[in-house]
């Protein structure tokens, strides 16, 4: 990545506070974590197919978001590192996969279609959350993998036309 301008880093640490607040604002807490997650603030992870800059931003994010100060309902250090070490692997993977599709003109340049299979993407690797579920709560592994797959695959859809809109309106590349 590039040397960071004062830009980037005020854009990052913007979009980071935006991820926090999309998760830890009533009453979008409420169901922010647990079993039956929606966060809004996912929508947030397409930024990065724009610039890569915004991993940075989603992962800090959802890691401030996971922090007990913030969510009453954290697990504490491994919502932290778990949540954040996914959301860092998963979205740069993501980014990878998603420049390799648009060189190869997949889903025939139909951007929104490349979004949505990568909403079911980001939905399956929601597994990681579910994993951390059953190790320190004791939930059912594949209901919970079930159940937070459907709340990603949900807020990412719904904000695969958010982000699109705002993209058309923004430069986002920058």
């Amino acid at each position: 990545m590039k040397n960071l301008t004062i830009r980037d880093f005020v854009q990052v640490t913007l979009v980071a506070a935006l991820y926090v607040v999309l998760t830890a604002t009533p009453p979008l807490n409420a169901i922010a974590s647990g079993m039956y997650q929606f966060r809004m603030s996912e929508m947030l992870n397409f930024l990065a197919f724009y610039n890569r800059k915004y991993i940075w931003s989603v992962t800090i994010g959802c890691m401030i978001a996971n922090a007990p100060f913030v969510n009453p309902m954290s697990l504490g250090a491994p919502d932290i590192l778990i949540g954040g070490l996914s959301t860092l692997i998963f979205v740069t993977l993501g980014v990878i996969l998603f420049d390799q599709f648009k060189k190869k003109e997949v889903f025939g340049g139909q951007f929104i279609l490349g979004h949505l299979f990568f909403a079911v993407f980001f939905a399956a690797t929601m597994f990681t959350i579910a994993w951390e579920l059953k190790a320190f709560l004791g939930l059912p592994f594949l209901s919970t993998w079930a159940w937070l797959f459907l709340g990603e695959l949900s807020s990412l859809i719904f904000g695969a036309f958010i982000i699109k809109k705002v993209g058309d309106r923004i430069d986002l590349t920058k």
